[in-house]
């Protein structure tokens, strides 16, 4: 199972996470508490192996900015977890990156929109709170469990921790997984739950 930690703020967890298996790594330019400067990203991401993903997450960015910060700071992907269109992510996609549109799962009827960007990664993750993402909720995994076969590229996102995501990624079967909050003590990436949270994905 692969696995990505977003919301990475230093130089540090990212050698960290990486040491301890880590798949990708994200960088918050949205409005968040895990914001990062284009410069600290650039400095961290300069550093990183040449097979780690390096995302960075936005909402509803206009596209010359985005695409500014990606080229300035070396990123691989794109995530995107606001109201973008299929039109924006494939503009995205013109200049040399990957998508991972995210999708905010209330109910079965959010499935459907999965299939607008059927030749993106998707990021399927709980109902925004206060972010559009990262807020530490889950949703209900079962409505995921016939995706896997219809959309190889799911990647599952929301309320996960070291103890529950081997049941999450059961009933969902995902791609990927994606943590945030679910590796962080008072606000700031613990070394100790990144690892017991990646090797819980095994």
């Amino acid at each position: 199972m692969k696995v990505k930690i977003c919301g990475i703020v230093s130089e540090e967890i990212a050698q960290q996470a990486i040491v301890y298996g880590a798949d990708a790594l994200g960088f918050v330019f949205a409005v968040s508490k895990r914001r990062i400067s284009t410069e600290k990203a650039k400095k961290i991401i300069k550093g990183l192996p040449i097979n780690v993903w390096k995302v960075g997450v936005f909402v509803d960015e206009p596209i010359e900015s985005l695409l500014l910060i990606a080229k300035e700071v070396g990123l691989t992907h794109v995530q995107l977890h606001g109201d973008e269109s299929k039109t924006y992510c494939t503009e995205i996609k013109s200049q040399g990156f990957e998508v991972i549109k995210a999708i905010q799962m209330k109910s079965e009827k959010d499935i459907d929109l999965i299939y607008e960007y059927d030749d993106d990664y998707i990021l399927v993750d709980s109902p925004r709170g206060k972010y559009h993402g990262g807020n530490g909720t889950s949703f209900d995994w079962t409505l995921l469990q016939e995706m896997q076969r219809k959309h190889p590229k799911l990647i599952l996102a929301g309320g996960l921790t070291a103890e529950n995501v081997k049941v999450a990624i059961s009933q969902s079967a995902p791609f990927m997984v994606d943590v945030s909050s679910g590796v962080e003590i008072d606000g700031k990436k613990s070394p100790s739950k990144i690892r017991r949270f990646i090797e819980a994905t095994n």
